[in-house]
């Protein structure tokens, strides 16, 4: 078992019930990113290892199928008391692999266990329809099968959420399900299937395969998966969507996003400054949800230059374990260099970094991966950083005359993630949730991340497919659908 103090380990993959160590001669460490430690090797897992947790899951199919919907949640009632009663001891693991403060963990934690909780539902979310009568003594019903083996690739910013966006639904609607964690941050899906391990799970139901680009690819092209789910990049969630493609399969590929949140003059300037600076900040920016640029309208300029500077600029720094820290690092060095070059670009392309985040440096923690917040003001339309997602602690600010011109300015993005304005006005609200080019809207909501029956929605280079995750869509997604026409011949129905 990982907890938070383990020495450094090779993770095992989970395939057919049975943790075992891959063959593979390629292992990446895993850097807890306030330390700069490494805490555990991860496999880069080969084609042929993904094959044998594909071969596993079809053989699990058919059995799994059959059982009742009523029986297959029984595991995901036992699965959902297991993370309650672990969430401290998750909530650590993910804070010391992934950066995030306790609290943020916790969080995170509270939405997986609420998917699985809603895909307990199943036995009446997966029902069919069906009428009488479509023509003389033809009765037609629609009924919902699952597809087989399916698959979800997952990000490194929630370890212990997004995968729970697509495990629960998929094996309560019959199906068996791999997972392919990201290789950054692996130790939090392992201690969970050890969870799930714990409920009687039949074996080959759920598999963990660890691996990287080679693992992607494989799971893909296999010709037994029948659909992918995919969280990353939109560079990433363009490849696995047309791969996908090709070989016929359904994909839901969420992308990256560049978020804004407009201001009008009728705000409540408190409200508003603490809500932005949570979303802006919170996770240290590294999630598809958080605002990154700010478009403040007319009189807002400068209040809110001013408040949303001061608010971050008081935010505490740190090692997420720490008490009272309220932003941890970002996910690696790597990422740290690139945000950095990242405000540089911005300050040379005319923008004036108020708030200056880079080169930070936290005590005792002098290897960590930290930028503070940064806060970018007067970003020019023509800059890089307009359509950059930068996904660290950076909140650019823009300056729009009317709420006509923040909508155009938003309307030029290539994303659509979210979209959230700050307002005190209903029509005003109204007219943005009507017209705001975003799957996700926030009124005086700074993440507007939906609960789990609703779909985590997302337009444009934000999102690639037709089905989103969670609540029905995720219903929909991992079913197929089967039509039947009935029509008996009233002379054998007489003799009984």
């Amino acid at each position: 078992m990982i907890t938070a103090e383990t020495a450094v380990v090779n993770v095992p993959n989970f395939i057919n019930g049975e943790w075992t160590e891959s063959k593979t001669a390629e292992f990446l460490n895993v850097i807890n990113p306030a330390t700069g430690e490494a805490i555990a090797k991860v496999p880069l897992s080969n084609a042929a290892e993904v094959g044998k947790a594909v071969e596993s899951a079809a053989r699990a199919f058919p059995e799994w199928r059959r059982t009742p919907p009523e029986d297959r949640i029984q595991y995901l009632f036992k699965l959902k008391q297991l993370l309650e009663d672990h969430l401290e001891e998750l909530a650590r693991i993910i804070t010391r692999e992934n950066g995030k403060t306790l609290g943020e963990a916790k969080g995170e934690l509270r939405r997986a266990i609420e998917n699985v909780e809603v895909a307990c539902g199943i036995p009446t979310m997966m029902q069919g329809y069906n009428l009488e009568d479509v023509a003389r003594g033809i009765d037609e019903t629609m009924i919902r099968q699952p597809l087989g083996v399916v698959a979800a690739i997952t990000p490194f910013n929630f370890p212990g959420m997004i995968p729970f966006w697509f495990l629960p639904y998929a094996i309560a609607c019959g199906n068996t399900f791999i997972l392919k964690p990201s290789e950054r941050v692996p130790l939090t899906m392992r201690r969970a299937m050890e969870l799930l391990e714990q409920t009687g799970l039949p074996r080959g139901v759920v598999s963990l395969v660890n691996g990287g680009k080679d693992a992607v690819n494989a799971l893909i092209d296999h010709p037994q998966v029948r659909a992918i789910s995919f969280v990353g990049s939109t560079r990433v969630a363009r490849h696995v969507y047309a791969r996908a493609g090709e070989h016929g399969k359904r994909a839901q590929c969420q992308g990256g996003a560049k978020n804004h949140v407009v201001v009008l003059p009728d705000a409540d300037l408190e409200m508003a400054t603490q809500i932005i600076s949570d979303s802006a900040f919170g996770c240290a920016g590294q999630r598809c949800l958080a605002v990154s640029v700010a478009v403040t309208v007319g009189e807002a300029q400068k209040k809110f230059r001013d408040s949303i500077r001061d608010t971050a600029a008081s935010l505490k720094v740190g090692n997420g374990l720490d008490s009272g820290v309220q932003m941890g690092p970002v996910i690696s060095e790597q990422s740290k260099q690139k945000i950095e070059s990242l405000i540089e670009t911005g300050a040379r392309q005319g923008g004036k970094v108020m708030l200056d985040g880079r080169k930070a440096l936290v005590p005792k923690y002098e290897r960590g991966s930290f930028v503070n917040p940064t806060v970018i003001d007067g970003l020019p339309a023509s800059s890089e950083l307009t359509d950059t997602e930068i996904f660290g602690p950076v909140l650019s600010l823009v300056h729009a005359d009317s709420m006509d011109e923040a909508l155009a300015f938003l309307a030029k993005s290539a994303y659509g993630n979210q979209a959230s304005l700050f307002t005190t006005s209903g029509a005003a609200a109204r007219r943005f949730r009507y017209e705001a080019p975003a799957g996700n809207i926030g009124i005086n909501i700074g993440v507007a991340a939906p609960m789990a029956y609703f779909p985590f929605s997302g337009w444009k280079d934000s999102f690639f497919g037709v089905m989103h995750g969670q609540g029905r869509d995720a219903v929909e997604f991992y079913t197929e659908k089967k039509v039947v026409i009935e029509r008996w011949a009233k002379e054998h129905s007489r003799k009984f």
